[in-house]
């Protein structure tokens, strides 16, 4: 391994970057970066983790090797997914439950995190993140998520099988059933009144729970009804306030008038109205106590979008066919089973006439003739069937049924709608206009009319295609007409269906209906090729055999081509060769190509029977650089295969490392070792320097450096970078892009985040409250109000004078403190609590030595005639419910900043809790600033000389701490 020392040179922006102190420019500084000579030193397989944020209200850690994350259902969920890795790992988040899997991120490069808001309950189950990156197996981790709830309970009442009657009489058995959705199971409770029943505490209740119900449902046995029974019931349902979740409760009633309901419909069954009227359906109540309530469903779906409903009433305005179907009104009152009445709304229609005539049966002849039987047959869809009838004509004179002149009319059954002349020896004076008129006896619905004649000249049909116009040759794209001529009188419908293959028609449907044998076919496909079927329907014309044609669709489609873009990367010197290749076209004769390059053309030819072409640089220079386009060509046009031939450098892949946080250098001065490798480095010309890019969250402006890059890059060679001075502990977002003698490369761009506390474990730590995110302290929620973040330029004109702190602990106007705000409403003895990050501490020394110490400091400001207490408390990790004193004072300390210092030996993870106490009046604030903890014991000379309760108590409070920790470290080892 060997090292090189890489500098660079000074920021282009000057004073007001982000890392820089007041005018001064600053630089970063020279970092060191290490490389090994063989290939993909820095290469590293992938390992992941699961971490939980969001609103989770249990977490229960490697129970039978799973997590189980609990959430309330309407919360937000949020899993992610920590990975390292190198090359970066691509992840993958999936959820199982049963057999089924959802997808829901195949890979992020810096978002590895689920997030479902409002989650429900079938949101829950088993979350996998999967991280891959080609070396060695893939990293899977999971979790299970428990989405908690609670529905409100129900309470239904029914009487004992067979007994059942209208009302609950006197030795009477009744049953209140107790049911709730929920996760985890429900336990219930009952009352009668303000009395609690329990199983045995009265000889006429009995509680039992269904077997088949497994816990979902309580039952409440009253037997042999007597009248302290007829009482208020309330039916309690809890999860034991898991996740907060309160019990829920459903009261009922019982007395002597308890009945199941019954229902009345007011009107008939069915009903039959015309479209365009309104309906109105009216359902009322005829028993039920307590009183039931009415809802309209419908059994064919949904009700109508236009319903009205008020009550038991449903009204429909300007009814279509659409909105026929049953309709019924339910009532339920929870006692006995729903009532339900049901009534069938029909809307007369009209529609579809159709006729056929049919030769005599007896004859091959498939012609009318004279001294033959000719039958015509009408056909329309009606609703009601049963209203529907029909009236013949010829000439426009009304026709009876005679000898001669049969008028039939179908079996429903058979054919429903149809009506049937049969003209028995057709005579020269049987010829003329037959017309069948069908109607609905209701009225209100038009006619419809159909007229056939009969002469001479009524002849069977017959299709022919028009000799040019098939073989039909079009282009991909094209309007298309395909044509069938049809012969005889009448004409009939012609249906259009695929001969060669049983697909679909253009329009979706398996056969298209022509009334003029054209079938017209827009934007055609290749897929359309083929040979397609006209033949004519018996409808509207003769119901003899089919008659048919066939017609064949030829589409010429430009050659489909590959690749149809290939991005080339090469060094100036070096050569290539591009190959674009034919996949299909038609027609497949005639194939010619050329090479261009922009506009100029480099070379043409013609296809014999190859399928492919090249061409080749032997020596790229700048002007050969650009894209390259080769055009083969043919009757219906061109297909086209694109290279882009560049030098630019591939993108350096950032070493990838979710816990790598920002880290503090010094007291408010914050530094970040980059890592990367550079993919593809012997690709192109050698890569001579980096331009680094940085830029706070959600800032505009990029603030740029170069950093010279000497000798060749090796492949997977790591290289560091240190970001040092920066001032602002925020996230920033970094850019990196390599430079050629071909110019920039493609950049790559990932975030850094501050975090706290300093990894990989607490050295220093420094607070003087003055970003936005104050150190990451929280507001403790169970205190009575918050800590304020203040300065005194910008404090309200309205301030309580004779208290409080005239500039910050340095003695800025503009610096920022935190202080309890003592005015109304806030009244003696309320708390407010600032809370810390969690610190991470050293590992132990293995040979035995004690716990790290660390010296923790601040300043606090108590001025004013009302003060009251501030007091601080040490909460180690695990001990959520034990906060240990460190540091109290009291009352009035004058107009001025105090010091305080304690020693703690905190022998695992720990926080700070520092907790204002507001005192009898309102001049009573307290303030805090400047918080440090260092690692090592306080100097003796560093303890404040005019605060000697603060020493004391911080010193009791250090020998206390030692004693807790012994004391459960006995514990520990009696366990």
């Amino acid at each position: 391994m060997r090292s090189r020392l890489v500098c660079g040179s000074p920021w282009r922006p000057s004073s007001t970057a982000p890392w820089s102190y007041g005018p001064r420019l600053k630089t970063f500084g020279c970092a060191w970066h290490e490389y090994v000579l063989h290939e993909d030193s820095a290469a590293a397989p992938p390992t992941v983790r699961i971490v939980h944020s969001g609103l989770a209200c249990n977490i229960e850690e490697e129970r039978y090797s799973e997590r189980v994350y609990t959430i309330r259902e309407g919360e937000t969920l949020e899993l992610t997914c920590l990975v390292t890795g190198h090359p970066r790992p691509q992840i993958r988040w999936t959820k199982t439950a049963g057999s089924a899997s959802d997808r829901f991120q195949d890979s992020s490069v810096f978002n590895e995190t689920l997030r479902i808001a409002n989650i429900q309950r079938h949101q829950g189950g088993r979350y996998y993140c999967k991280a891959e990156n080609g070396l060695g197996s893939p990293a899977i981790k999971s979790i299970r998520v428990d989405v908690y709830y609670l529905d409100d309970p129900i309470v239904t009442v029914h009487q004992s099988i067979g007994e059942a009657k209208e009302q609950f009489y006197y030795e009477r058995t009744v049953f209140l059933r107790c049911v709730a959705n929920s996760n985890p199971p429900v336990r219930y409770s009952w009352r009668r009144g303000q009395e609690v029943l329990l199983q045995g505490s009265d000889k006429g209740v009995e509680i039992y729970e269904p077997f088949f119900t497994q816990g979902e449902t309580k039952i409440l046995k009253l037997k042999n009804l007597r009248p302290q029974d007829y009482a208020n019931y309330s039916c309690i349902a809890s999860v034991r306030n898991v996740c907060s979740i309160p019990d829920k409760m459903v009261s009922f009633r019982l007395s002597n008038k308890t009945a199941s309901p019954s229902i009345k419909l007011l009107v008939d069954d069915p009903i039959v109205v015309n479209p365009g009227e309104a309906i109105t359906l009216v359902c009322v109540t005829t028993g039920g106590e307590p009183a039931p309530s009415l809802t309209w469903v419908r059994s064919a779906g949904v009700l109508p979008e236009k319903t009205v409903l008020n009550g038991g009433t449903l009204t429909i305005p300007a009814i279509t066919s659409e909105d026929a179907g049953t309709y019924s009104c339910v009532a339920n009152n929870n006692v006995g089973n729903p009532a339900k009445k049901s009534t069938n709304i029909i809307v007369r229609a009209l529609k579809k006439g159709r006729f056929w005539i049919t030769p005599d049966p007896y004859h091959k002849d498939d012609n009318i003739q004279i001294g033959r039987e000719v039958k015509i047959s009408c056909q329309v869809e009606a609703v009601p069937s049963e209203e529907l009838t029909f009236s013949w004509f010829k000439n426009g004179r009304p026709l009876r049924s005679s000898e001669r002149m049969v008028i039939t009319q179908t079996d429903p059954d058979v054919s429903p709608g149809t009506t049937n002349l049969d003209i028995i020896d057709l005579k020269f004076t049987d010829f003329g206009t037959y017309t069948c008129v069908a109607s609905l006896k209701g009225g209100g619905i038009s006619d419809i009319s159909i007229d056939v004649n009969i002469s001479s000249s009524t002849v069977p049909p017959n299709l022919t295609v028009p000799q040019e116009k098939s073989p039909l040759v079009t282009r991909e794209g094209d309007t298309i007409e395909l044509q069938c001529q049809v012969t005889g009188k009448p004409k009939p419908i012609i249906l259009w269906s695929r001969a060669d293959k049983e697909v679909v028609m253009p329009d979706g449907a398996m056969q298209t209906e022509s009334y003029d044998g054209i079938l017209r076919i827009v934007n055609v496909s290749r897929e359309m090729t083929g040979t397609y079927r006209c033949q004519t329907s018996q409808y509207n014309g003769f119901n003899v055999k089919p008659r048919e044609a066939l017609v064949q669709l030829i589409v010429q489609y430009p050659p489909a081509v590959e690749p149809t873009f290939l991005e080339i990367r090469q060094g100036q010197g070096r050569s290539i060769t591009m190959s674009c290749r034919v996949l299909r076209a038609y027609p497949t004769r005639v194939l010619t190509y050329e090479w261009r390059l922009g506009s100029k053309l480099l070379r043409t030819g013609q296809f014999d029977v190859q399928d492919s072409t090249e061409y080749t640089v032997s020596s790229l220079s700048r002007d050969s650089y650009g894209i390259y386009n080769c055009n083969i060509i043919n009757e219906a046009g061109a297909g086209r295969c694109s290279f882009l031939v560049t030098g630019k450098a591939y993108a350096p892949e950032f070493y990838y490392d979710t816990y790598n946080p920002l880290w503090q250098n010094r007291p408010r001065v914050y530094s970040y070792s980059l890592q990367w490798t550079q993919m593809n480095p012997d690709a192109v010309d050698r890569i001579l320097a980096y331009r680094l890019g940085i830029r706070q969250a959600g800032q505009q402006r990029w603030w740029e450096q170069e950093i010279t890059v000497n000798g060749n890059i090796q492949k997977g060679e790591l290289i560091t970078y240190n970001l040092t001075e920066l001032i602002k502990p925020e996230a920033y977002e970094v850019r990196l892009t390599p430079i050629t003698r071909f110019g920039e490369g493609d950049s790559t761009i990932r975030v850094i985040k501050y975090s706290a506390p300093v990894n990989p474990h607490l050295r220093e730590f420094h607070c003087g409250f003055e970003d936005g995110n104050i150190c990451l302290f929280t507001q403790d929620d169970t205190d009575n109000f918050d800590w304020t973040k203040q300065s005194t330029a910008t404090r309200d004109t309205k301030y309580t004078p004779n208290t409080g702190p005239n500039a910050d602990r340095t003695g800025s106007k503009e610096g920022f403190y935190m202080y309890i705000e003592t005015s109304r409403p806030r009244l003696e003895g309320e708390k407010a609590r600032l809370v810390s990050p969690v610190f991470s501490v050293a590992p132990k020394n293995p040979y035995g030595a004690t716990n790290t110490a660390y010296c923790f400091s601040f300043y606090y400001h108590m001025y004013g005639q009302h003060i009251g207490s501030l007091n601080v408390y040490l909460r180690l990790k695990g001990q959520t419910t034990i906060e240990n004193p460190l540091w109290s004072s009291s009352g009035n300390k004058g107009q001025h900043w105090n010091q305080a210092r304690v020693n703690i030996n905190p022998p695992t993870s720990f926080q700070l809790i520092f907790e204002g106490i507001r005192g009898p009046g309102i001049e009573g604030d307290i303030a805090i600033d400047d918080v440090s903890i260092v690692e090592g014991e306080c100097m003796k000379s560093d303890q404040p000389a005019n605060n000697l309760r603060s020493g004391a108590v911080g010193t009791l409070a250090h020998i206390r701490l030692i004693a807790v920790i012994i004391l459960m470290s006995v514990l520990s080892h009696q366990r």
